[in-house]
């Protein structure tokens, strides 16, 4: 079903000499140029966009063998280049509005560039507030099982992706453990252990599951939470209706199978997770081992320092308690070991939690007149049926049509309906259709607002008020 929905060609600019270019502008205009916008952008913005990007990129860099710019010099040939090659290998879609080419990513393209803005931002390596969401969502779900019975699925979503991140932190451990032991080089191997294999994985995530605000301590509460809602036929009706008025599931029955595989699911996975943690431990242990025996081989004994040492300790024996006499080789190995100290020291008594309340917040009130301003402006923009016709009705008059090139355009506010009546008969789905029809005759409109085919509106019948 991936390939299916997705084109042929789309990772075709992922694999071709200018993969690093493509996939990098690929993150830039999902995170920059889309991202903050819920409508599709011009498609003068997006070229000018990717003319941006690409003057920081070398010709080379950018160039492929089936798409090489004519001249690469040229900006404007550079920017057209690489659009076409992310639009024929259906990245993005270009449509028409309002006579305005527009471009947006592809819906299920989208999708994907967003799983690898994820990967690239290193979500997937944080599982705590996976962790969180299960205990989350499980309590919210059976707390109010008749209005929060979506957060049951969300919590088995969030179980899946936690042990897929053990599983992906068990096979990425021993990928770095092969590595290391390809390694002819002990200096290379050291630094790939504590490089990549320490500070990437033990540090970073194996760490995290032995400290004490590790998210296995939830680990009790979300087994506890489900196998209650498992046992509790009450909670598990009230969670199957909620899937059935909700449209999750075509009958009762298959419902609160639904329910129950999620919660079997949840208790699974969080009950068996001693089997995943012994496999990374294994791992450790077992790297460990080979780099601890790989030391001793490097560690040759050294006679002469052993002979340093022993002088060292016959004189401080042999000697008062004034050391001014010994030899400078021989005071230097006095010194205490570098680091902290190694002796025992007792547990200190733990300060008790100072409670702070919560600050106050006032809104300020630039804040407010900002959204007041917002909200006035958006009703000031937004066309509707009334305003349509009223505009229509103040424009015709006695009359029974109107042409484009006949309207006056007194203001901001009557250009704002004026740009939509070419739309007439497809606008509001289609309610304003039996009053009004649309038809386009020869001209144009030219009246300083806008430069577009005359057209004629006129009332359907005269009946029509």
């Amino acid at each position: 079903m991936l390939f299916n929905c997705l084109s042929e060609d789309l990772f075709k600019p992922l694999a071709s000499p200018s993969r690093a270019f493509n996939a990098a502008l690929l993150l830039h205009l999902h995170a920059r140029i889309f991202g903050d916008t819920a409508e599709p952008l011009r498609k003068s913005d997006v070229l000018a966009a990717i003319g941006d990007f690409a003057a920081d990129y070398a010709a080379s860099e950018i160039a492929d063998d089936d798409a090489t710019p004519a001249d690469p010099a040229d900006p404007a040939e550079r920017r057209s280049v690489v659009y076409r090659r992310l639009f024929d290998a259906g990245w993005l879609v270009e449509r028409r509005e309002r006579y305005v080419p527009v471009v947006e990513f592809d819906p299920e393209a989208r999708l994907l560039v967003e799983e690898l803005a994820r990967l690239n931002r290193g979500e997937t390596r944080s599982y705590g507030g996976a962790v969180l969401d299960v205990l989350g969502s499980l309590e919210s779900a059976i707390a109010n099982p008749a209005e929060r019975s979506e957060a049951l699925v969300n919590a088995a979503k969030s179980a899946r992706a936690f042990l897929s991140h053990l599983r992906s932190l068990a096979g990425a451990m021993r990928k770095s453990e092969e590595r290391i032991l390809r390694e002819a080089d002990h200096g290379a191997a050291f630094r790939l252990y504590f490089e990549e294999f320490v500070a990437r994985h033990l540090v970073s995530d194996y760490r995290t599951l032995h400290t004490r605000l590790n998210p296995f301590r939830f680990r009790s509460g979300i087994v506890r939470e489900a196998g209650r809602a498992l046992r509790d036929s009450l909670t598990l009706r009230s969670l199957a209706e909620a899937g059935l008025r909700e449209g999750r599931a075509p009958t009762m029955e298959a419902s609160e199978r639904a329910v129950r595989a999620d919660l079997a699911e949840i208790l699974s996975i969080f009950e068996g997770l001693d089997r995943h943690l012994d496999v990374v431990a294994d791992i450790v242990a077992r790297l460990e081992r080979r780099i601890a025996a790989a030391l001793r081989t490097l560690d040759h004994r050294d006679s002469d320092r052993i002979e340093r040492t022993a002088a060292a300790l016959r004189a401080v024996a042999s000697a008062d308690d004034d050391l001014a006499g010994l030899p400078a080789p021989q005071i230097s190995l006095l010194r205490p070991p570098i680091g902290e100290p190694h002796c025992y020291a007792p547990r200190l008594r733990r300060p008790p939690i100072e409670s702070e309340p919560l600050p106050e917040f006032e809104l300020d009130p630039a804040i407010e007149a900002f959204i007041a301003a917002k909200d006035a402006f958006r009703l000031r923009v937004a066309v509707t049926p009334e305003r349509m016709v009223d505009f229509i009705e103040a424009q015709i008059g006695r009359g029974r049509a109107i042409r484009g090139s006949q309207i006056r355009i007194a203001d901001v506010d009557d250009f704002v309906v004026f740009q939509r009546l070419r739309e007439i008969d497809v606008l509001f789905d289609g309610s304003l259709r039996r009053r009004y029809r649309l038809s386009r005759v020869d001209g144009r409109v030219a009246n300083g607002w806008l430069d577009c085919p005359d057209f004629l509106v006129e009332r359907a019948g005269t009946g029509a008020c």
